[in-house]
């Protein structure tokens, strides 16, 4: 445990000299909280609507740091580290290479934990909101999300022959989910032919699930949804186990 306490602290002062998850990660998902509350305040969803639009956007809003850190920040660390042998090295030590793995998705895992906080913090202090969910449900969600999330990451960087492949496969999967799932953009506004386009991508479904947690609608309407996020994270787990590249 001490080692790993060790390489989380050295490997988080690294990742934060970099600014880049900072900015992406902690960053945008408040500017966010702020211009949607600026601009919609505490208006309805939609007419006739038992909670706010700023209530409907949260669960979306939670999501931005996950898709950061998942999708975008450990494909490309894993190939890097691979890239600069740093993987290959700790072959040679007592501290097994699967730990700098453990320790950066706990670093993603803090940076996403830390933005939910942030975000819930600035949009209950500022524009009023509150769960309508419950709250244990939502952070079970934000959890189950955030691993089927991280697993995606994990196995691109695990498989991606070089770095360039991994930074290619990571833009086409993170910035389609950033604005079509409904983590900026809202879901809600976009034209139905959008929707359905935006059904296809795993961070929907992920928002769908988070977003039932939050406003206190059945899950099972959401079952779909769950199950989804289940298989991706079983099927990225079982390709990166069987196809990962240490060097």
């Amino acid at each position: 445990m001490r080692p790993f306490k060790a390489m989380f602290k050295t490997e988080l002062k690294l990742s934060l000299r970099g600014m880049d998850m900072f900015i992406f990660a902690i960053c945008l998902p408040v500017v966010m909280v702020v211009v949607l509350g600026i601009i919609y305040g505490r208006k309805p969803a939609f007419e006739g609507a038992e909670y706010t639009f700023l209530e409907q956007s949260f669960a979306a809003l939670s999501t931005i740091s996950i898709c950061a850190g998942g999708v975008m920040g450990l494909p490309l660390l894993i190939s890097d580290y691979r890239h600069k042998k740093i993987l290959k090295r700790f072959q040679v030590t007592p501290v097994r290479p699967i730990m700098i793995l453990a320790v950066h998705i706990a670093i993603y895992a803090f940076y996403s934990i830390a933005s939910l906080t942030l975000i819930y913090g600035t949009a209950k202090a500022f524009f009023g909101y509150r769960m309508n969910g419950s709250l244990v449900s939502f952070l079970i969600s934000f959890l189950f999300v955030m691993l089927s999330m991280f697993s995606i990451g994990v196995m691109v960087g695990g498989i991606a022959p070089n770095t360039k492949a991994a930074s290619i496969a990571a833009s086409l999967l993170y910035f389609p989910m950033l604005i079509l799932s409904g983590a900026t953009l809202p879901y809600e506004v976009m034209p139905a032919a959008l929707k359905k386009a935006s059904d296809v991508l795993p961070l929907t479904q992920g928002i769908k699930l988070l977003k039932a947690a939050s406003l206190g609608l059945p899950m099972e309407h959401v079952a779909f949804s769950i199950m989804i996020m289940a298989a991706l994270l079983v099927l990225c787990m079982g390709i990166s186990l069987k196809f990962f590249r240490w060097e």
